[in-house]
């Protein structure tokens, strides 16, 4: 007997092909369609419809990139559609899409003639129920039509240019499709459901199970019993010929799926965030229209920026999804408010991303999430488990590391260990996926991957078009249905993440534990890519510390005099936060993004510069005495931390001193010998007399390396970039300059086509030699490092990360270490062996790589760290990082962790000199130099208590006592939100004093009343 599997499976393709999806829609007839097109930027649907709409052709040719044209969509419905209880009657609008996929190519959304938000319209959700429109037979709607340009480009990472409106062209990129009144048979679209899922689940079942075998010859019997010329008369029998094998239960150990919609939107990605804010507004609509269909469907949203800005933009829609929250199918979910790098954003920045999305959610829904839902960033902090947990969440979600090149994580649900001893229930859901279809595909894979077996049996599926948006479908939650407890599935129920880790805890209680960081073996090159982004990003991180300090300051000191402008402050955290989103603070968007992100940076600068200023003229008075405010948690130039003083003159004066055609820069502190080429031969700090750079070789060595990743342009740095090389060791110039009264060595090269200036200065009684380079960067497709190789014999790195640091071997032992090949630090990154070390600090800089080698002529270990300071990906913005940048490290010889970390915030916090009339006593001194203010403010209540959060820096216990300087009525430990909580090792000893027993890493939160 033959073989005739294959022969059923093809008859099956063209029968579902060619009979049944046609008889979905048996009947159509067109509509009547007028436009206008919008001159330029989108507008509102009420000024949309105060234009004129004139006659538009079907199938014409329309949408320059980004532009938007509305259509009106007028027509009458014959009489007798609808009539048969099988049938129902709805709008089809295909706007010219170019494939399946929604939210990467022209998206629509439909409005009724009030301004009141229908639903949308996009590849995988064509249709619009006549009963929406609420106008009986007859038909009169609006659809905006977004002529976003399919930037991916089938993602062939070609460098086009899409992705900025000044170069993306007027050419009209799609044509109008099938825009007509249609009549929908149930029973088909049912029958069509039913295939799929068996289809699925049979090519998934193997070749010797009796169940692939049943299930075969059940949609045989179906087209067999089915007239192929009268599909919607016979699908009611075929539904029967196959109700019987859908209707067999799972195995009893059939692994459960917790099934929740969700819908990854990108808050700036191939797009920009204005065409985001669009893009949430047609997600959630077809989401709320969804949900009242079907009372049993749950939707997870993860950002509360989408959702602010839906309340701004959209308020009727925003009303539709409070009331869909308080039915419990429209979930918040993971409390920040977007979802964020977690590489690059600094401590306090991280924490309000938990602060600032959890309480909009609280405050707008009543809504607190217990999880933390990142399914997309590039690779997860070791400091998120501290950081979660200290925002009062108790589980952490994410997808990305299914992307890993190289090693597997061995579980999917466990405990997450961070760097302080905290452990966070941790679920990686082994669909591999957060765009699931609910395919038999994708849940055989999720079966079969579950890493957990025998301990866990419960694994979670986000389902919905993702990234560009678009969110679950009718088709899906039919899937779910005939997937809910069906043989040879797992079994699949839809609720909402909070569901699934409430079960999934009480089913897996001994679990397995992965301590620090999730690090992902993809996209290294996201800590380099976009450098102003970065810059920006640094500087405002920064300059928020100070203005809140100085308010904070201002308004404790002043007796009512200074109002701290808590909303404005609000607003640019806010503002500052949403630009930390995972696909543009790591510099993977179109320039459209990056030139916005830029501009609202200056805005950021602007605006906190001029709060700086008025809350140092408040504290410091009027008067011509100059003043250093020093922000930084440490002391500085005979000034306090967190305090004002007049500054005390450095030591003795920096000798430069010329030397074979170099210099030499000597403070009396540390010693650097430049050589002709103005690469540095020695460093030397006297108080260990130790030689920092290793024999025969050179410091402050540019390296220009081919950057030609295999996919992933501006995301990826693949390994092989090593191999080319050129050693850009020639200078064109140097010379010695003075600015004022430090010395400054000038050394102009040539890194390809484009200039670079570096500026090599040493402070009097400064512990560090600074070097800033300026490059005016014309180079594609290229990476520029720039390199210190240490006579130091490091078995590790330590990089600076959110409230501490994570320590990386520098060997290659396993795969796991080979991989992380490129790494992400903070403000400074450290080397040493026992009782020595080097310490070097960055402005803007995140990615580094540490190698190590032992040299053959003295068998000694040479550690050399780089740090990367350009790219010039081609994908997606062909012109990434061209054009001038100021970069700025600084490298501190015989320097402990301790003063490494006081380095970082010495580089990133300029000396800030006011002229006013008397100094400012710090709000708060602490003890021990390791346990380091990060943030010293309001409380968000508005009651004007204070708030000071510090960590311990070092990874040790220490110990110190906590002093305010003002008058306290009362002093808590509070988590994140300011929330009275446990704080082990923080105990209160008298009026405005604190005494404080750390472990290694520990964060504190405390709230001093006043």
């Amino acid at each position: 007997m033959h073989d005739d599997r294959r022969i059923t499976e093809v008859r099956l393709d063209r029968f579902v092909r060619e009979r049944i999806t046609p008889a979905v829609y048996a009947r159509s007839i067109p509509l009547g369609l007028s436009s206008w097109d919008v001159p330029d930027e989108p507008v509102t649907v009420m000024e949309a419809l105060r234009h004129d709409f004139l006659p538009q052709d079907h199938g014409a040719a329309w949408g320059k990139p980004w532009g938007t044209k509305w259509l009106r969509l007028q027509g009458d419905v014959p009489e007798s559609w609808g009539t048969d209880p099988e049938t129902t009657v709805e709008i089809v609008v295909d706007l010219g899409f170019t494939t399946e996929i929604p939210g990467f190519q022209c998206e629509g959304i439909a409005w009724r003639p009030d301004g009141t938000i229908i639903k949308a319209i996009s590849p995988r959700n064509q249709y619009l129920p006549l009963k929406l429109l609420g106008s009986g037979m007859a038909v009169d709607f609006y659809v905006e039509a977004a002529a976003n340009p399919d930037v991916a480009q089938g993602w062939t990472f070609a460098a086009m240019p899409y992705g900025d409106k000044a170069t993306a062209g007027t050419a009209p990129q799609y044509r109008l499709g099938t825009i007509a009144i249609a009549e929908l048979n149930q029973s088909v679209w049912e029958l069509q459901q039913d295939i799929w899922s068996l289809a699925g689940l049979m090519h998934e079942l193997p070749m010797e199970q009796p169940r692939r075998h049943e299930i075969l010859r059940a949609l045989e019997r179906m087209m067999d019993i089915m007239d192929p010329d009268n599909i919607a008369g016979t699908a009611a029998a075929g539904r029967e010929a196959l109700a019987e094998v859908l209707s067999r239960p799972a195995y009893a150990s059939a692994h459960q799926l917790v099934a929740t919609g969700h819908a990854h939107i990108d808050s700036a990605w191939l797009w920009p965030v204005r065409e985001t804010i669009r893009k949430c507004a047609r997600t959630f609509s077809n989401v709320v229209a969804l949900m009242d269909e079907n009372p049993g469907f749950v939707f997870s949203c993860s950002s509360a920026q989408q959702l602010a800005w839906m309340k701004e933009f959209y308020p009727e829609l925003f009303g539709r999804i409070r009331e869909k929250v308080k039915a419990g199918q429209f979930v918040p979910v993971g409390g920040m408010w977007v979802e964020s790098d977690t590489n690059m954003p600094g401590g306090e920045a991280m924490a309000r991303q938990f602060v600032e999305g959890k309480s909009f959610f609280l405050e707008e829904f009543g809504i607190e999430c217990r999880e933390a839902w990142l399914p997309d960033s590039f690779g997860y902090s070791a400091a998120l488990p501290q950081i979660v947990k200290a925002a009062g969440s108790r589980w952490f979600l994410t997808q990305k590391i299914s992307w890993n090149q190289i090693n597997r994580m061995p579980h999917h649900t466990f405990n997450w260990e961070g760097i302080d001893g905290t452990r966070l229930f941790t679920h990686f859901p082994p669909v591999d996926t957060y765009n699931s279809e609910l395919s038999a595909r994708e849940l055989a894979h999720a079966e079969r991957n579950y890493r957990d077996h025998g301990r866990g049996n419960t694994s979670l599926v986000p389902f919905g078009y993702g990234d560009g948006g678009g969110g679950p479908t009718r088709e899906m939650l039919a899937a779910a249905s005939r997937a809910a407890d069906l043989e040879g599935s797992p079994r699949v129920r839809i609720g909402s993440a909070e569901s699934f880790f409430t079960q999934a805890e009480e089913e897996y209680t001994a679990l397995p534990v992965w301590v620090g960081e999730m690090y992902l073996e993809l996209h290294r090159g996201t800590y380099t890519s976009q450098a102003e982004t970065k810059r920006g990003n640094r500087r405002s991180e920064h300059l928020l510390r100070e203005a809140e300090l100085w308010c904070a300051t201002a308004a404790v000191r002043n007796g009512g005099a200074f109002t701290y402008p808590a909303a404005e402050l609000k607003r640019i955290w806010r503002l500052v936060l949403m630009q930390q989103f995972h696909d543009i603070l790591p510099g993977s968007s179109i320039a459209w993004v990056h030139q916005d992100a830029e501009r609202n940076y200056a805005a950021v600068s602007s605006g906190l510069e001029g709060l700086i200023a008025q809350a140092a003229a408040a504290v410091l008075g009027s008067g011509s005495l100059e003043f250093l405010l020093n922000a930084a948690p440490h002391a500085r130039n005979g000034v306090p931390a967190l305090g004002a003083a007049e500054p005390v003159a450095a030591g003795q004066r920096v000798q430069a001193s010329a030397a074979d055609g170099g210099y030499v820069l000597d403070n009396g502190v540390i010693r650097a010998v430049l050589d002709s080429n103005g690469l540095i031969t020695s460093l030397i700090d006297y108080a260990t007399g130790r030689e920092a750079i290793a024999p025969g070789q050179r410091g402050n060595l540019l390296e220009l390396h081919r950057d030609t990743p295999n996919e992933w342009d501006a995301w990826d740095i693949d390994e092989f970039y090593r191999r080319s090389v050129t050693s850009l060791a020639q200078a064109l110039t140097i010379r010695l300059e003075h600015d004022g009264q430090t010395p400054v060595v000038v050394v102009e090269r040539l890194a390809g086509s484009s200039p670079v200036t570096q500026r090599i200065a040493l402070e009097a009684g400064s512990e560090s030699l600074a070097i800033t380079t300026a490059v005016d960067w014309q180079e594609r497709e290229k990476l520029l490092k720039l390199g210190f190789p240490l006579d130091v014999r490091a078995d590790r790195s330590a990089s600076e990360t959110q409230f501490g640091h994570v320590y990386r071997p520098t060997h290659v032992n396993t795969s796991w270490e080979a991989a992380k090949f490129e790494i992400c630090a903070h403000r400074w990154i450290h080397v040493a062996e026992p009782g020595y070390g080097v310490a070097i600090s960055n402005a803007s800089t995140y990615g580094h790589d540490v190698t190590r080698s032992i040299r053959e002529d003295d068998g000694g270990t040479t550690t050399t760290v780089r740090l990367s300071l350009l790219r010039a990906a081609k994908f997606p913005d062909p012109d990434a990082d061209r054009g001038h940048h100021e970069l700025t490290m600084t490298i501190r010889p015989g320097a402990s962790i301790a003063e490494a970390v006081e380095e970082g915030y010495r580089t990133n916090l300029s000396p800030r000199i006011v002229r006013g009339a008397k100094p400012v006593e710090p709000l708060f001194t602490v003890g021990n130099p390791a346990l380091v203010i990060e943030a010293v403010k309001l409380a968000e209540d508005g009651s004007g208590d204070v708030i000071v959060r510090l960590y311990e820096s070092l990874g040790q216990r220490s110990m110190g006592v906590l002093t305010a300087n003002f008058p306290v009525r009362g002093i808590l430990a509070t988590d994140l939100l300011e929330r009275p909580a446990e704080s082990p090792g923080v105990a209160v000893a008298g009026e405005g004093i604190v005494e404080l027993s750390l472990r290694p890493f520990q964060l504190v939160t405390l709230r001093f009343a006043r």
